[in-house]
């Protein structure tokens, strides 16, 4: 099922089932996507966001609220820390599951071998293969050191 299809009817269960925090997160995600639509009309894509794109913004939204709640748990708050993490639990059941550590090395293994990658300079173009073909299955912040130690 796409994720978009996913999403609505998640959506008018949380309505039904009367879940304020769910439905609150989920209308945030609709909204998101809702804003990349309209800034691709802006560049000319009248198709909106592809499930790449909204998988993105998925892993955009955990990552920000894993921050906010760090943040929060440092000042002292943490019934906002608390409710960053349900979000985070809310967004996540949208996302694929995440690779493992051996997983992930293979896929940039492969990512740089598919390249053809030699050196440093390679890099974005691993990272772009990668990106494209594990968006939200990875931690891209964790993989770049990563790329750079096999290629440096």
């Amino acid at each position: 099922m796409p994720l978009r299809e996913k999403l609505s009817t998640n959506l008018k269960s949380a309505m039904k089932n009367k879940e304020v925090d769910r439905l609150m997160t989920l209308r945030l995600i609709n909204a998101a996507i809702k804003d990349r639509d309209i800034a691709l009309r802006g560049e000319g894509q009248s198709d909106g966001a592809t499930e790449g794109d909204i998988l993105a913004i998925l892993a955009k939204m955990v990552k920000q609220r894993h921050e906010s709640a760090r943040s929060y748990e440092e000042a002292g708050r943490l019934e906002l820390a608390e409710r960053e993490l349900a979000e985070v639990k809310v967004i996540s059941d949208f996302l694929p599951a995440q690779l493992s550590e051996a997983q992930t090395e293979a896929a940039v293994d492969a990512a740089i071998t598919d390249v053809g990658a030699e050196s440093i300079r390679d890099m974005g173009k691993v990272m772009g293969v990668l990106k494209g073909k594990y968006t939200g299955q990875m931690d891209f912040g964790s993989v770049g050191p990563m790329v750079k130690a096999r290629l440096g």
